[in-house]
């Protein structure tokens, strides 16, 4: 009977030691801050094609902060951070409609020659328009034209991002 009370007494110990830290553990969870719309966050990120090329990464440098839905950022970025907790690392991917969108015919514009005047121009230049706000790469150069894509460079392209937050300040 005496080595039963014991048992009894190990189980009950175990239990109370089981339920103590999955309580801690609820209890961090819950206090820990999440990502939530209107917060100011800093992420680090690394931004690749669906092929792993990487286009761009902030990963050893500095993070960048951003309000989460003030359109500072993608669509599809600034929604994947929404839930996420200071820490945590995740993979999203973007659909080009979430992204900068798909390419547009409309923007991709061919000009006399003559409008660059005497400018050295080449195919994957970029090159501004008149009025300074649009930026566009040169497809295609010959004697008589140039063919300008005034699309986002990244526009048409599905996004994968590594993402991790290294800070959250409720808004």
């Amino acid at each position: 009977m005496e080595i039963k009370k014991k048992h009894v007494y190990a189980m009950a110990a175990a239990v109370v030691a089981v339920a103590a830290v999955a309580l801690y553990l609820v209890v961090t969870v819950v206090a820990a801050p999440v990502v939530a719309n209107g917060d100011n966050v800093s992420v680090y990120y690394t931004g690749t094609f669906t092929n792993g090329t990487v286009f761009d990464s902030n990963v050893g440098g500095t993070p960048i902060n951003f309000t989460v839905g003030s359109g500072s950022m993608i669509e599809g970025f600034d929604e994947g951070v929404v839930g996420m907790h200071v820490g945590e690392t995740k993979t999203i991917t973007v659909p080009a409609n979430e992204a900068y969108g798909e390419v547009n015919p409309d923007l991709i514009i061919s000009f006399p020659r003559s409008v660059f005047g005497n400018q050295t121009i080449e195919s994957g230049m970029t090159v501004e328009s008149s009025s300074g706000g649009e930026q566009g790469t040169i497809l295609v150069v010959n004697a008589t034209n140039v063919t300008v894509d005034f699309n986002p460079p990244l526009a048409g392209q599905t996004l994968v991002f590594k993402i991790t937050v290294a800070g959250i300040r409720e808004g």
